[in-house]
């Protein structure tokens, strides 16, 4: 006997179909976001070498990225509540693909740097409709699961950059290779713009926000205030306007805050929500977020750069080298959701503690086996911080909106979104300047050659490692400020 299902029974098949279909073509613009946080790092000394950049350029080739696109996140998401999602994704998309295709056309540093910067503002211009898709696309436990496979997504994209990019140079050349990393996005762009166009389904301005312009340039130009100086003083010597533009940042931030406040209370829509900011677990896990994103996110320009410049192996080894960085990420950010409902706040503390004890066996496979560590020592450390990484990355944003209300559930994940990005920038900036600031290449390369700028690369590497160690450090104070368990998780 054949059966024939209803059409009140295939409806809902029918529409997680569509659901599914638009959030793949959502989750594919991620994919590249978050791969060009990481992929880019094994491509630094190549991109140094073929265009001849300084230090300083390599810092702002990834935190320029990071920070465009932590800026641009909490705009866009409110201009797709004004004018819709499916526009703000199509718009920012075609953006960044453009300007990964002039990043590798870039012929100085400072034009790959000014199209980095472009390409993270595209990036935070389509992010934010991610997120939007899967709340109109689905509800209750499916809603859950397309979040789970958004996790799942990040993980997998931050976690796969260093080997792709490695692969990638090795195929292409070492010359020019570098910029093949940035053309692939021409290839994976062009089929899923035409696809967005037609698949995603357009959503209703929900309502009219403001978009705080005095606010947002309030933001960067104190973010900026902190990044120059950090990024640029090492090379000049730490001069006065560097000490200028610190004491500038406290007094714009200062002015922010002031400026937040009494838009709230005209009855604005403030950038940074103060009432959000005023309970403890929400402003803590923002912090919380950058701190972590500052430590583990440089760890990958660390390692480029002390394996390709310092020790002279190839871009794929590199990769090699970090893939079980990779592996564990993927492994435990699979089972995340699980550790979660088990375990509570714990699988936080427990992911730091395991990132804390794979960077400090590290650190000491360094110091022990330089001027001239072996990768193969270096497997089971880098596995432990990356199942450490897994556990804290897929939980995070969980844990930290776990008390806004729902209401600011919108607003508060834009900002721990840019509190991401902006930890990674100000991540790559801190790192940068103690790797290459403690770097005493002159007088060792000439007094012993390549021996001596290997240790000279071995130990500022440690050093760097050892600041990557205290970014996680703070994370892992502040998560005891963050809720004991995830609202539906279950009791502790």
């Amino acid at each position: 006997m054949t059966s024939t299902a209803s059409p009140a029974a295939q409806a809902p098949r029918e529409a997680a179909g569509r659901g599914w279909r638009a959030v793949s073509i959502v989750l594919a613009g991620a994919f590249m976001a978050l791969l060009d946080t990481t992929i880019v790092n094994v491509a630094l000394p190549t991109i140094r070498s073929g265009l001849h950049a300084s230090p300083a350029s390599l810092e702002w080739v990834v935190s320029g990225y990071a920070l465009a696109y932590g800026l641009a996140l909490v705009p866009a998401g409110r201009a797709g509540d004004r004018f819709g999602h499916k526009p703000m994704f199509l718009l920012g998309l075609t953006v960044f693909v453009l300007a990964s295709v002039a990043c590798g056309l870039s012929q100085s540093a400072a034009e790959i740097v000014a199209a980095r910067i472009v390409q993270g503002l595209g990036a935070g211009m389509f992010y934010p409709a991610i997120a939007a898709t899967i709340q109109l696309a689905f509800t209750g436990p499916a809603r859950s699961k397309a979040f789970g496979v958004f996790g799942a997504t990040i993980g997998f994209a931050t976690a796969l950059g260093p080997l792709l990019g490695g692969l990638i140079i090795s195929a292409a050349g070492t010359g020019d290779g570098w910029r093949w990393i940035f053309f692939v996005n021409l290839i994976i762009g062009a089929v899923t713009v035409p696809l967005a166009a037609w698949q995603l389904p357009r959503s209703e301005p929900s309502r009219r926000r403001g978009f705080d312009l005095p606010g947002f340039a309030l933001l960067t130009a104190g973010l900026l205030l902190l990044l120059i100086p950090l990024i640029e003083g090492e090379a000049d010597g730490w001069p006065a306007w560097c000490l200028a533009c610190f004491g500038a940042c406290v007094l714009v931030f200062a002015l922010l805050a002031a400026w937040e406040l009494a838009a709230r209370r005209r009855g604005g829509d403030p950038l940074l929500n103060p009432g959000l900011l005023r309970q403890t677990s929400f402003s803590a896990g923002a912090i919380f977020a950058v701190a972590y994103f500052a430590g583990f996110s440089s760890v990958f320009f660390t390692l480029s750069i002390l394996w390709q410049e310092g020790l002279g192996h190839t871009a794929l080894i590199t990769g090699l080298v970090v893939a079980p960085f990779s592996v564990g990420s993927l492994v435990s950010a699979a089972n995340s959701d699980k550790l979660s409902a088990r375990m509570g706040r714990m699988v936080l503390v427990t992911g730091c503690v395991l990132v804390l004890a794979g960077l400090t066996l590290a650190i000491l496979v360094v110091h022990l086996t330089a001027p001239s560590p072996d990768g193969w020592y270096l497997i089971g450390p880098l596995l432990l911080a990356g199942l450490g990484n897994g556990m804290v990355i897929a939980p995070n944003q969980d844990f930290v909106l776990a008390s806004v209300p729902q209401k600011e559930a919108g607003t508060a994940s834009g900002i721990l979104s840019t509190a991401q990005r902006l930890g990674t920038a100000i991540g790559i900036a801190v790192i940068g300047t103690v790797l290459f600031g403690t770097l005493h290449l002159g007088s060792a390369s000439a007094r012993s050659g390549p021996q001596a700028v290997a240790r000279a690369f071995t130990h500022s590497a440690q050093l760097a490692l050892l600041t990557n160690l205290a970014f996680v450090v703070i994370s892992l104070v502040l998560v005891v400020a963050l809720p004991r368990r995830i609202p539906g998780h279950g009791n502790n």
